[in-house]
């Protein structure tokens, strides 16, 4: 049994706009969870046959299948809970068919294709074998090539990168064709929702004691479409207006130096 896998969802190559940036990007990802301080993990990457994707180091694998584009992945589109529920449908079932392939890990972590990790996650789930899992209340945001991270305490609500579960908690079915529809998008396909699901069933996530992860943001291929993060926390009217505000912001940013750079890049620059 693996210990913790994390799965890595890449959307259909004729949704993204930049696939040799977002080849690069993904293997940056890749590269963070190389970092594991504890070797008792393993990696799956679900994307679609066809799909041009980077050298993958030994604990990686591919799962490939055959969805066909999502047809609303536009955030632009007129009716935006019409575009979430089809993201939420096509990430879910990509998740599923990687959590089926490992279905023997002790616990779950998906990772967007942009986003980096903690290099101490697996040696925490080690020592806290028999936990549900946890949320990664604390992380950090990060521009694209920036020297600087952003404190953000509500992380779990904000980035999918947010949840290490353990997989019993999924009760994933015999197989993909088993697999409710309701099923895949609550509880693969969005990271808000899983949690309260859990709470409610007697099986409430932790709280990760440590800053998990690192959401990029500002991108062009950014699904959410996050905002440049000098523009939206000190530039924004709003926050000008606010000088308290302002001073709050200013006091969650740290830099990015050597030792986050090798807690979360694995042990390389990234940029």
């Amino acid at each position: 049994m693996t210990l913790v896998t994390f799965i890595i969802p890449v959307r259909h190559q004729a949704n993204s706009n930049d696939w040799p940036a977002l080849k690069s990007r993904l293997s940056q990802t890749i590269a963070s969870i190389c970092g594991q301080s504890n070797g008792d993990w393993r990696g799956i990457i679900v994307a679609n046959e066809g799909a041009d994707l980077p050298a993958l180091p030994p604990k990686f694998s591919v799962e490939r299948v055959t969805f066909p584009p999502n047809q609303l992945h536009d955030i632009n589109g007129a009716d935006r809970e019409k575009v979430y529920d089809a993201f939420r449908l096509d990430k879910g079932r990509r998740v599923l068919s990687g959590m089926l392939a490992a279905r023997d890990s002790r616990f779950f972590m998906i990772v967007d294709d942009d986003d980096f990790v903690s290099a101490n996650i697996v040696e925490f789930a080690a020592k806290n074998q028999d936990a549900n899992g946890w949320k990664i209340d604390k992380g950090y945001l990060w521009n694209e090539g920036g020297r600087l991270l952003m404190h953000h305490n509500d992380f779990a609500n904000y980035c999918g990168t947010s949840l290490i579960i353990r997989s019993d908690l999924y009760r994933l079915p015999s197989s993909f064709e088993d697999a409710e529809i309701d099923y895949i998008k609550s509880m693969l396909g969005s990271h808000v929702r899983i949690g309260r699901t859990l709470a409610e069933a007697g099986f409430p996530l932790g709280s990760l004691p440590f800053r998990g992860a690192i959401y990029r943001v500002g991108h062009s291929g950014a699904h959410s479409k996050s905002s440049n993060l000098i523009r939206t926390h000190f530039l924004n009217p709003s926050v000008l207006r606010h000088p308290r505000q302002f001073l709050g912001n200013l006091s969650r940013v740290r830099p990015l130096d050597r030792n986050l750079r090798n807690e979360f890049f694995g042990n390389r620059a990234a940029g």
